[in-house]
């Protein structure tokens, strides 16, 4: 193999070891505007988005496991949306950009080691909270048993007051 090929195998063997998931598309019949756009937003998302040569992408994934149920979705031209700490940011942009663009295809999706299909990138994938809505929903499960508590020790005191007042405008 040539240099530039071993070069180019390690590049794409460190996107898919730095990137939580990665998301398998075929821009075919896309305009150069349209693929910019969508490069563009990737960006935003902290996305990187890279067009592969399938099999630069079988020799990168070398013998894993679930390259043979990948190589299905390695046919034709081939882009890929690799994610960084946030997993659902990609499948979130493609899905959004799909509503614009029906050009744009997912082919499969990889999500820690399983391959995904496009209904399921689609469907859950793209549906996978943030980073920074993983972190609120942490903390509300976190802060609800002490919230509970605080309720709990605040009820007799204002059934105390309640009382003292109905006694009051009693009498």
């Amino acid at each position: 193999m040539r240099a530039e090929k071993v070069e180019a195998v390690e590049a794409i063997k460190g996107h898919f070891t730095k990137g939580t998931s990665a998301v398998f598309l075929d821009f075919s019949g896309m305009t150069v505007a349209e693929v910019s756009s969508l490069r563009s937003q990737f960006r935003q998302n902290g996305v990187t988005y890279k067009v592969l040569k399938n099999s630069l992408v079988r020799r990168a994934l070398g013998d894993a496991p679930y390259v043979k149920t990948l190589s299905k979705a390695l046919k034709g031209m081939t882009g890929v949306a690799f994610s960084g700490e946030e997993p659902g940011a990609a499948a979130r942009v493609v899905k959004a950009f799909v509503k614009e663009n029906e050009k744009l295809k997912i082919k499969a999706g990889l999500l820690d080691g399983q391959v995904l299909d496009a209904k399921t990138v689609e469907s859950q994938l793209a549906t996978l909270p943030g980073k920074n809505e993983a972190r609120a929903m942490l903390l509300a499960t976190m802060m609800a048993p002490a919230q509970r508590f605080v309720m709990l020790l605040n009820t007799p005191a204002g059934n105390f007051v309640r009382l003292l007042e109905a006694k009051k405008a009693k009498g």
